[in-house]
């Protein structure tokens, strides 16, 4: 039996959101206003990972896999204080964060998240 694929908000390249079965898979999200340090950056993201969520029919309480992408591990600290304050405690997902050139230089953090529904 074949399970229907959704996507959300898709153009030529990708979508933003895909949903297979009981899964929701997310691209990588940044932030919008890129002129925001690492905290301000994540804070946008993560408020966009909730939204797109939201629209999939799920939540962060339902996150399985979290992998995050900064511009460099200086800013891990700050990254994860705004993380930490936003994930729900109890239902932390398997994660894996890592250092790597981003899209842009004023790109400071890239999460992409992968949701139960």
């Amino acid at each position: 039996m074949s399970q229907t694929i959704t996507r959300l908000d898709q153009n030529t390249r990708r979508s933003r959101a895909v949903i297979h079965g009981d899964t929701v898979y997310l691209a990588g999200h940044t932030a919008a206003d890129r002129s925001q340090d690492i905290g301000g950056q994540t804070r946008q993201v993560l408020a966009a990972i909730d939204q797109l969520l939201a629209d999939a029919g799920t939540d962060k309480s339902r996150l399985l896999n979290v992998t995050i992408w900064l511009s460099s591990m200086a800013h891990f600290a700050g990254m994860n204080e705004v993380y930490d304050a936003w994930i729900v405690p109890g239902q932390a997902p398997a994660r894996c964060c890592g250092a790597l050139e981003l899209a842009a230089p004023d790109i400071l953090v890239e999460i992409m998240v992968t949701a139960a529904r």
